[in-house]
């Protein structure tokens, strides 16, 4: 008889298979489609994030092959951008209580770095035992994130985790087929000093303010910057799977998006708030955790919300206790001082 351990292993090893299969499409038909083709903006609606040509190379596959790998033995609400209302069962026709599983999917994550061949993208995939509407991204069980590399690039790394068994991971060489496993470790400096941190603000609409937060922490962690020098560095990397990946490779010591925050500074300007991170985004977290990187909310709670496509999440990523302790007090006031935690 299978374990409850056992299960949720095999269906990390579907799930990489998975996400094996998109990875190979979205790489090919980059190879062979002008980034131009690739960049246009479908005229599909969603609650999401914008729709491009790139992303329904893998949407379309996500839902054929999750009913393939993984809805004959394990039923599932699979939530993702692109499918009619954000959610469908599997196999179809299934009502939602008989659903064993909610699985989160996030096809590419990174699209706009990928489309145009800057930086690779991410698909990501977590998944929660199925309590109906109260399913929760704390409840996330199992959690696998695999890169889709630039077409110039032959090595692609993909990372895995079950709740408190630890993260793997693996690297894999395109060109000789070969792999080797991956260990993440996250940094165990002391000090953001002489490292990368930041908080991201990737597009406009209130930049200067999360730019003048970023500031003030870091003055307030490294005092002021000292003519010739730079005491930290910043990596505005363009996908949230990515920004994890950083933290749980020891690249990143800091990293917050606080997008949901400057909502009302941004109304106070006569705009309204773009996108934000959404729990597809954030499925993974639970990978990063595992590996010893702290991950909160604003207020530095455990992530918590319901796993819809159009929930928005601030977040802040920590690679260890001692840069947590640097930074979250700082952050705190900064964000208290702008009356942003109200």
């Amino acid at each position: 008889m299978t374990s409850d351990s056992d299960d949720k292993n095999e269906m990390v090893a579907a799930i990489r298979r998975i996400h094996e299969r998109v990875r190979d499409a979205v790489v090919q038909e980059s190879e062979r489609v002008a980034i131009e083709e690739l960049a246009q903006v479908t005229d599909d609606e969603s609650e999401g994030d914008t729709i491009y040509a790139i992303d329904r190379i893998s949407e379309e596959l996500i839902v054929e092959l999750f009913e393939q790998e993984v809805a004959e033995k394990r039923p599932l609400v699979l939530i993702a951008e692109g499918i009619s209302g954000g959610r469908m069962t599997l196999p179809r026709g299934l009502s939602e209580a008989d659903a064993v599983w909610q699985v989160v999917v996030d096809p590419i994550d990174g699209t706009r770095g990928i489309m145009y061949q800057k930086r690779s993208a991410w698909v990501l995939t977590g998944a929660a035992k199925n309590r109906g509407n109260e399913t929760n991204l704390r409840d996330i069980e199992l959690a696998v994130q695999t890169e889709i590399p630039l077409v110039k690039q032959h090595l692609c790394d993909s990372l895995f985790a079950v709740r408190g068994e630890g993260a793997g991971g693996e690297r894999f060489n395109r060109l000789s087929g070969e792999r080797h496993p991956l260990h993440p470790r996250p940094s165990r400096a002391q000090t953001i000093r002489h490292g990368f941190a930041m908080i991201a603000r990737f597009f406009p609409g209130a930049r200067d303010e999360l730019a003048a937060i970023d500031e003030e922490i870091v003055r307030g962690a490294l005092g002021p910057v000292e003519p010739g020098k730079a005491h930290c560095f910043e990596d505005q990397y363009l996908s949230t799977g990515g920004q994890l990946y950083e933290l749980m490779m020891g690249h990143d010591r800091f990293v917050a998006d606080l997008r949901p925050l400057i909502e009302t500074v941004i109304n106070r300007r006569g705009f309204s708030l773009g996108i934000c991170c959404h729990p597809y985004d954030m499925c993974t977290e639970l990978i990063a955790r595992e590996t010893g990187v702290i991950v909160t909310d604003e207020r530095g709670r455990n992530l918590s919300t319901p796993l819809r496509i159009d929930a928005d999440i601030a977040w802040v990523g920590y690679a260890n206790e001692h840069i947590r302790r640097e930074i979250e007090p700082l952050l705190r006031d900064a964000l208290n001082r702008r009356g942003l935690l109200n």
